[in-house]
């Protein structure tokens, strides 16, 4: 982890062990999300828990409730990157995913209990989500988005990163498509395999007992 850039400290509830067991994919996207972005989210989440995948996401409504809860219904694992101190829940509306995610995946904070919420820290939460990841994924977003701030972030970062190709066709956005000049690729189901194929695993191997020592 780039020691510029990283938190001075984080703030965590439930298990950080997750952070070990697989390849993280950040899926982000706009809180005012369509329709077809939010079932995107949840086939992709769906798609990357079968896989093993940690889905990362920061507990906003929209793109990433969707990606979130697609991914524990799917039995998968999640971390909520918050940017916000772990307690209250922000927003309310998911103040019962917040506290599941606490309790049976994992929550994340760099901001110390008490701390005043300021605009600023939701897009420094989205370069820590670009920090944690070994990908992102962008589903939707305006032009002003964090998430479109956390592209380029992983960007920056040599992290892989993938928009939709809905994202990218969109004439009223001018970012998304730069990202393509820097590296971002289109997410498609012909994409999907080579990206897949381009995490790293973090998956422990199991010994074989019939292996002589």
């Amino acid at each position: 982890m780039e020691r510029q850039y990283a938190p001075e400290r984080f703030y965590v509830a439930g298990d950080p062990a997750i952070l070990e067991t697989g390849a993280r994919v950040s899926i982000v996207g706009s809180r005012q999300a369509s329709p077809e972005g939010l079932a995107r989210a949840r086939k992709l989440a769906r798609r990357l828990a079968g896989e093993g995948i940690v889905v990362v996401s920061g507990l906003a409504l929209g793109i990433d409730t969707a990606a979130h809860t697609a991914t524990i219904a799917a039995g998968g694992r999640t971390v909520g990157v918050i940017g916000t101190p772990l307690d209250p829940s922000y927003p309310r509306e998911n103040e019962l995913l917040q506290a599941r995610i606490a309790a049976e995946h994992l929550l994340i904070s760099q901001f110390a209990p008490g701390t005043k919420t300021q605009r600023f820290h939701f897009p420094q939460r989205n370069r820590t989500m670009a920090l944690i990841s070994d990908a992102t994924m962008i589903v939707e977003a305006g032009e002003t988005s964090g998430s479109l701030s956390q592209g380029w972030e992983a960007l920056r970062l040599g992290r892989l990163l993938y928009i939709t190709r809905a994202l990218a066709d969109d004439p009223a956005l001018r970012r998304p498509s730069k990202m393509l000049d820097h590296g971002a690729q289109i997410l498609s189901d012909a994409t999907l395999p080579d990206f897949l194929e381009a995490l790293p695993s973090r998956l422990t191997p199991v010994l074989d007992a019939a292996v002589p020592f």
